[in-house]
């Protein structure tokens, strides 16, 4: 299993408290990412929103992409998996700032390609919403400009949404090995997103869910892959980690975080992200009062409880978790000491002898 964690570029991840201890500040984002690499964090996720979803869209948030420059220039080994939506990007011109930053990193850079959900937000920045199955079909054509780009040294391309005439994109990101291109990752629970990942995108990242209901999205992404005659992908989930010592100090947490009412800042936003997104459950303002499902992974309770669900994800294909808590480094300091050893020890005594 490799360790992830959302980078809290919006100040935190609870809607019901104001001041969660991690401020979005470069000081602060610039502590967390070089301690992760140091407590065995593999790669941060650095959200795109111009606004803030978490807080109330008058609270400060950072943008994805400038930060994103900073975090290649002060760390060393972790994966800087940056989120992109292709209405707020020209696809030539982000092929050529993409591949500076992968230079920047020494090739650790890797996408979470978004087809957008927030309207009101596109309209205060005079960007274009499109419909759903509309914003992915410029996705697809966004993204076959981009990797054409990093791939040849003069592209030309007419289409629905995009028209580039000799682009010319150099240095191209680096290629290592089996890597030929920053890796793509991409989210969804449409046919179109599936579709479109499944052909066109490198990995598969996932709303939070049980492992009974994971198992079959990724036997289901890993089935439309083969279909497409594709290499296997990689299958990543968020979650929302709680770790404590006793089911009473669980509780305790769980009741702090998930008191979320209709007066709460991001109330508005959630509903414009369900009216927004085709997705395959309904979610409860329970569940959204922590971002992306997190709480229904069930990455909650001791750290014997949570090592064994984090064992159950492995089983069923998940290789990568990315991790949201409250506050943000304390947790992932408790995670890294009391959880991941656990998982390692396990897999060690699981695996077949050598010989």
């Amino acid at each position: 299993m490799r360790y992830g964690y959302w980078m809290p570029v919006f100040g935190g991840w609870l809607r019901n408290v104001a001041d969660e201890k991690m401020e979005a500040s470069w000081d602060y984002t610039k502590k967390l990412a070089i301690r992760s690499e140091d407590i065995g964090y593999d790669l941060t996720l650095v959200a795109e929103l111009f606004l803030n979803d978490i807080k109330g869209i008058d609270a400060p948030s950072l943008d994805a992409w400038s930060t994103a420059a900073a975090l290649a220039a002060v760390t060393k080994r972790l994966e800087l998996m940056i989120a992109v939506r292709p209405t707020f990007h020209l696809p030539a011109i982000f092929a050529k700032q993409a591949a500076s930053i992968d230079r920047i990193s020494g090739g650790r850079l890797s996408l979470n390609l978004v087809s957008s959900w927030w309207a009101d937000e596109a309209r205060r920045f005079g960007v274009r919403f499109d419909q759903h199955d509309d914003r992915y079909a410029r996705t697809e054509e966004w993204l076959g400009i981009v990797d054409g780009a990093w791939k040849e040294h003069m592209l030309s391309h007419t289409g629905t949404y995009y028209t580039v005439d000799e682009t010319i994109v150099e240095p191209k990101p680096i290629a290592r090995g089996a890597r030929t291109r920053p890796t793509v990752w991409a989210g969804g629970e449409s046919e179109a997103a599936k579709t479109l990942i499944a052909r066109d995108c490198d990995a598969y990242v996932m709303h939070g869910d049980p492992p009974d209901r994971i198992a079959p999205k990724v036997a289901d992404l890993k089935e439309r892959r083969a279909g497409f005659g594709k290499p296997p992908m990689q299958y990543g989930m968020a979650a929302y980690a709680i770790v404590r010592d006793s089911d009473a100090e669980v509780k305790k947490e769980l009741d702090r975080i998930t008191n979320v009412s209709e007066g709460s800042p991001g109330y508005g936003n959630y509903r414009d992200w369900i009216a927004n997104t085709k997705l395959e459950q309904q979610v409860s303002l329970q569940d959204y009062s922590v971002s992306n499902r997190g709480l229904r992974a069930g990455l909650v309770g001791t750290p014997e409880q949570v090592a064994e669900r984090v064992r159950d994800f492995e089983a069923v294909g998940v290789d990568l978790l990315l991790l949201q808590c409250s506050p943000q480094l304390e947790e992932m300091e408790r995670f890294s000491e009391q959880v991941m050893p656990l998982v390692a020890e396990a897999g060690a005594t699981a695996a077949p002898a050598r010989g």
